[in-house]
């Protein structure tokens, strides 16, 4: 299945595997959790953080390429058999080429739960985090951790990284410009949103502006759904 959420990986089409589902944060404009009302997995219907343990499956995940692991979900809510899924993909790295892509809204997991799960291999392995902007107003829309907790978890990450700016919200222009250079990410997504949530966007030419000044610095930008803010049409 070709992932909702990212085309192309450096020109590598990206797919998807959900071994879990669900996610605890709740954020009021999630696409997955309406998505998943219509599964037929009663957890997953109700977005409970989950395990499907039938789904670590060899026959079932790509043997090369970019997939991302729990598009439907977010790792950092899932229970205790999430131990179970990194210690298969430790053992899928160790046969095949395929890249393993995770995100979170909580990247403190990368940092303090990773490494007793499962050794992956970094190569083959990336870290993306959602910061949707450097300011709290998050916390109107999500229960997830702060943006700037995530940002500081981001920068102590070691390994290959992305960052995604979606849905974006808006910022200050320095200090998201040096959040995103200070993490070294390989590349960065920044997108509007796509459900017509009337959250709180930055202007077209103020997040135009950002992606200039991350691409004059050397940041490889993925440029999603670019628009007008709800605001600014009426």
């Amino acid at each position: 299945m070709r992932s909702r959420m990212f085309h192309l990986w450096q020109d590598r089409p990206v797919k998807t595997w959900n071994p879990y589902v669900g996610c605890s944060f709740n954020c009021s404009y999630c696409w997955a959790r309406r998505m998943a009302r219509r599964l037929r997995c009663e957890k997953c219907r109700e977005f409970v953080p989950h395990i499907h343990p039938e789904r670590l499956d060899p026959r079932l995940v790509p043997k090369d390429g970019v997939v991302f692991v729990g598009d439907m979900g977010d790792v950092a809510c899932q229970p205790k058999g999430i131990k179970q899924v990194m210690e298969f993909i430790q053992e899928f790295q160790r046969r095949h080429s395929t890249t393993f892509f995770f995100e979170t809204k909580s990247p403190a997991f990368y940092v303090l739960v990773f490494p007793e799960l499962a050794d992956l291999d970094p190569g083959k392995t990336i870290y993306s985090a959602t910061i949707e902007t450097n300011r709290p107003i998050t916390r109107q829309f999500s229960d997830a951790p702060d943006p700037d907790r995530r940002y500081e978890a981001m920068k102590l990450l070691d390994g290959r990284k992305h960052v995604s700016i979606e849905p974006i919200m808006d910022f200050d222009h320095d200090v998201m410009f040096r959040w995103v250079t200070e993490i070294e990410p390989e590349i960065v997504s920044v997108g509007y949103d796509n459900y017509h949530n009337r959250l709180p966007e930055p202007s077209l030419d103020k997040t135009l502006k950002l992606i200039d000044d991350l691409e004059a610095s050397g940041v490889a930008v993925e440029r999603k759904t670019l628009r007008r803010a709800w605001w600014e049409v009426g």
